[in-house]
């Protein structure tokens, strides 16, 4: 009988959540490629695309997290409020607030609508809730 790995990050109630079909990919494939480096991220990652419902790339996706999102968040525990863009690993820079998709917060953004509250699992097992205020797309 295969062995499964306790998934960390499993919430009461998941989100619904949209991504496009090309990033979906390349995000899985992220994922994949990760899984020995950060297990747990890639796993989360992993999961967030395969719940996915897959859109085609010109649909129109204005208030929903993509990558290069500018997004708005609040901490729902602290009631802090944080604007980051969303990024491939290899684009992050903290100090330009973008922050890579493998990371928890991440991985939590991609796909989610304006209003919509998720909980993820940050690297010290603590689980946070985020509610997304907006999304803005570059260019």
């Amino acid at each position: 009988m295969p062995q499964s790995i306790p998934n960390s990050f499993t919430a009461a109630a998941l989100p619904p959540i949209v991504i496009a079909a090309s990033e979906a990919h390349r995000l899985s494939a992220l994922a994949d490629s990760s899984m020995a480096v950060f297990p747990r991220v890639a796993q989360f990652l992993a999961r967030e695309t395969d719940r996915a419902r897959l859109v085609a790339d010109d649909a129109d996706l204005h208030d929903v997290v993509r990558m290069g999102s500018r997004v708005r968040y609040r901490d729902d525990e602290t009631g802090d409020v944080r604007e980051v863009v969303l990024v491939y690993p290899h684009e992050a820079d903290i100090a330009l607030r973008r922050i890579s998709v493998l990371t928890p917060v991440g991985a939590a953004l991609i796909g989610l609508s304006v209003g919509q509250t998720i909980d993820f699992q940050t690297p010290s097992h603590q689980t946070r809730s985020v509610t997304i205020l907006a999304v803005t797309h570059q260019g």
